[in-house]
């Protein structure tokens, strides 16, 4: 009997350890029921503005609150397959066209939908072949009230889409360059997460020839804009600055007018910082400067078109939504499987090719777009803050000439934004990277449910430049017109 009781003791032992390290089942991932597409556009075009951004909040959820893979991929298979934004239709009326709506949560909650499409590879892809979208978005950009949620969606939706050379194109012909150019003269009145994305659009489209020779044509004040934003205590726009300034002094013009205008002893005041790699960053823009190359190849002829096949959907899963339901009213999920359900189908989607990420080895400037926060594995814990206010109040500048923020802004952790950190340098750019990643924003829900606006706090490097000895191109070469 001891000798079957010690077998058994034995034989239990055994299976609870072949369990213990057996491999996990894989967990089956489920589909999201199919909806009624045709009936969701008829409601997103004719209901009542309650109704629209139901809807249109509801559509982002299901995309966004998706788990990643398969289920989010089939997700946005269904919403470009039913051409959900109106690329095909020959309607007068398009979804697309909400976001000039007179009520401004309607504008809101479509920009945050368009916004969750250009997050993802296929989104920005399916957006691209919408010819009216970039003159609407743009449009919007310089008509919608700045720091609005409207607004920051609209802005961070171009900084995406402008990874892709087609849109990169138009935005060019559009002098998006010019109006950026204008808009950070005065930096100080910018938002941080405002100027972030400012600064990588412009950088962005400095890098297409087109770009380049748009530059060329107000050089004066585009480089004097730059310089000065080496200066700003906001060091998360310094990849951004220095990839523009690298890029436009391949034009001789350029560097000619740069000459002119003292910029390499600018520039000198720049390179005697702790942080060297921010001095390797200065010291090849001084190279290029002097260079006498002639202008580099034309860019606009080639057929590769940038993006950086990598998915950059923020997590918006804890963000507070202005649109709350009423009591008994459906919202979310539960109002499109109520009253959008549709017949059941297995959509067939070509698996997306998956390019790897960068390993970077070059200490030059960016050459390639990015988005801002993309570099997402060198980035340390960084804050953003709400204010309960949608549009009085700002976060502090060095300079006081934008209000200071009160006691009623709540700091959140962000854990992946675009902060260089002392040797984030190592991992930026050979000639031809692919592109990094951009980041997800996790926000506390505690947070989230009193704050209602987004602006980021960055940490600033210890050895940055105080505002007391800024240098300017003022300084050397007068403030330089328009």
């Amino acid at each position: 009997l001891f000798q079957s009781g010690v077998q058994y003791l034995v034989f239990k032992a055994s299976s609870m350890l072949r369990a213990s390290i057996a491999p996990p089942r894989p967990k089956e991932v489920p589909i999201l029921p199919s909806l009624d597409y045709e009936k969701l556009k008829k409601d997103l075009i004719e209901g009542s503005d309650r109704l629209k951004t139901l809807l249109l909040q509801a559509l982002r959820w299901r995309l966004t609150r998706s788990l990643p893979g398969e289920q989010r991929e089939t997700v946005l298979q269904a919403y470009i397959g039913n051409d959900l934004l109106g690329r095909y239709s020959t309607q007068q009326k398009t979804v697309l066209l909400l976001l000039r709506s007179p009520n401004e949560i309607v504008r809101q909650y479509m920009a945050r939908l368009i916004n969750a499409f250009a997050s993802l590879v296929e989104g920005r892809i399916y957006l691209s072949h919408i010819p009216v979208l970039l003159k609407i978005l743009m449009e919007t950009l310089r008509k919608e009230e700045k720091d609005s949620l409207t607004w920051e969606n609209v802005l961070v939706c171009l900084q995406k889409l402008s990874l892709r050379r087609s849109q990169q194109t138009i935005m060019i012909a559009d002098d998006l360059i010019g109006w950026l150019t204008d808009e950070l003269q005065d930096s100080d009145c910018l938002s941080d997460y405002t100027l972030v994305y400012y600064a990588a659009l412009l950088m962005n489209l400095c890098l297409r020839t087109k770009g380049k020779k748009k530059c060329a044509e107000n050089a004066k004040l585009v480089l004097k804009v730059l310089t000065d934003l080496l200066g700003h205590e906001n060091h998360e726009i310094r990849p951004y600055v220095n990839g523009a300034l690298y890029s436009i002094l391949s034009i001789p013009s350029v560097r000619q007018e740069a000459k002119e205008m003292s910029v390499e002893e600018i520039l000198h005041c720049y390179n005697k910082e702790k942080n060297q790699d921010f001095n390797r960053q200065i010291e090849f823009i001084i190279k290029q400067l002097n260079s006498a190359e002639e202008e580099g190849p034309e860019s606009d002829d080639e057929d590769e078109e940038d993006d950086n096949d990598e998915d950059l959907l923020e997590t918006d899963l804890y963000r507070e939504e202005l649109l709350q339901p009423e009591h008994g009213e459906l919202s979310g999920e539960s109002l499109l499987t109520t009253e959008y359900l549709g017949i059941m189908t297995n959509m067939a989607k070509a698996k997306r090719r998956s390019t790897p990420l960068p390993q970077s080895n070059g200490d030059g400037p960016l050459q390639r777009p990015v988005t801002p926060s993309s570099h997402r594995d060198l980035t340390t814990g960084m804050e953003r803050s709400f204010p309960l206010s949608q549009y009085n109040s700002r976060p502090p500048t060095r300079s006081g000439s934008r209000p200071s923020t009160d006691s009623s802004l709540r700091h959140i952790h962000l854990a992946s934004v675009c902060h260089w950190v002392d040797g984030g340098y190592t991992t930026a750019f050979t000639s031809k990277p692919k592109i990094p990643r951009t980041p997800d924003t996790l926000i506390s829900p505690s947070s989230a449910q009193h704050d209602r606006r987004l602006a980021l706090q960055p940490k600033f490097s210890q050895s940055g430049p105080q505002q007391s000895n800024r240098p300017s191109s003022a300084s050397f070469a007068g403030r330089g017109g328009n």
